[in-house]
């Protein structure tokens, strides 16, 4: 039984891990911890969890809690990883990693010395939709890949008292949407990018309300990654790749059990197709698991979360905006 601790109250946890732990019957969420007693005591209540603590290294102190997941805000995310792996546990931490590579890095050196396993909550890397865009890319029959093209965006009005929209708080469209579009490109061509150019724009308060990066990456592919949180803007989470002799299109990359669809085109004939699964989280799960059983390495671990780190950083460099905090 693999018994799962939550750091932070937070309302992704009952999609991200409370619910599919439920769909299990090796996984217990056994313990809530928020910095108020009395939230994390209301929140173990509605969900069913065992027990509650009013601080977050109570938790971290807790022998029956093998791993952690870290649902804090993301400047939050490296002290709190780094103090749960020192503390012996394992650690599946919400996306965007860190605030910066730098963090990243201290995250990722803190797992080598403690023998622990520090995961990224990339839940989408999981989804046999995302298997099967490297299963095509793999196969040839689009030629060689020539382009990428990455979005994620969807209205969220600013908000000045939102975590989203305050950047020493990890708030910004790159890092909350962002994030996913880049970590597609990346992970499809396996290699790290150049970031040739990047224009945003921002709210009052200097995070991104909108991104729009143009990279090159050593195999001679050029991507362009895109995230808007503008009022208005409709929900769009697609992925295109071009090849030398076909294309592919697919909406709803990010949640593709609620719908999703890929059109491959190849000398002017279309396919359309749908790849079974389950929500993303229940993949994710499912891989964590048997991760941490069997020891192999997963998708969104080690290098792969240093290397986005590294790239979010560069974009921000080349629109020009300081962020690289801590």
């Amino acid at each position: 039984m693999l018994r799962i601790g939550i750091l932070g109250a937070a309302g992704i946890a009952p999609s991200a891990i409370i619910r599919p732990a439920r769909r299990r019957t090796d996984v217990v969420i056994a313990a809530v911890a928020s910095r108020r007693a009395s939230a994390a005591s209301a929140y173990a209540q509605e969900h069913g969890i065992e027990r509650s603590y009013g601080d977050y290294r109570a938790l971290l102190a807790d022998p029956e809690i093998d791993l952690v997941y870290v649902a804090l805000p993301p400047s939050e995310h490296a002290e709190w990883s780094i103090a749960a792996l020192e503390a012996g546990k394992d650690v599946l931490c919400e996306k965007p990693f860190a605030m910066n590579a730098a963090q990243a890095g201290r995250m990722r050196r803190a797992a080598a010395e403690t023998g622990r396993r520090l995961i990224e909550a990339f839940h989408d890397r999981y989804h046999p939709l995302s298997l099967e865009l490297d299963v095509i890319v793999a196969s040839g029959r689009l030629g060689e890949v020539v382009s990428l093209r990455g979005e994620f965006s969807g209205s969220n009005p600013f908000d000045p008292t939102s975590i989203r929209h305050i950047p020493t708080l990890g708030g910004g469209s790159l890092m909350d949407l962002g994030c996913y579009p880049l970590h597609w490109v990346r992970a499809l061509t396996g290699e790290e990018p150049l970031v040739t150019s990047a224009v945003a724009t921002l709210n009052p308060l200097g995070a991104d309300m909108s991104m729009d990066a143009a990279l090159a990456f050593p195999s001679g592919v050029t991507a362009r990654i895109s995230s808007s949180m503008i009022a208005g803007t409709a929900l769009n989470t697609s992925f295109d790749i071009i090849g030398t002799e076909g294309s592919v299109h697919v909406d709803n990359m990010v949640f593709p059990s609620r719908g999703h669809s890929i059109r491959e085109v190849r000398g002017g004939i279309e396919r359309w197709l749908t790849v079974r699964g389950n929500e993303t989280y229940d993949h994710q799960l499912d891989a964590v698991v048997r991760g941490l059983a069997s020891g192999e390495p997963l998708l969104t671990e080690g290098d792969d979360s240093l290397g986005n780190m590294a790239a979010i950083d560069a974009i921000y460099v080349a629109a020009g905006i300081d962020r690289l905090i801590g």
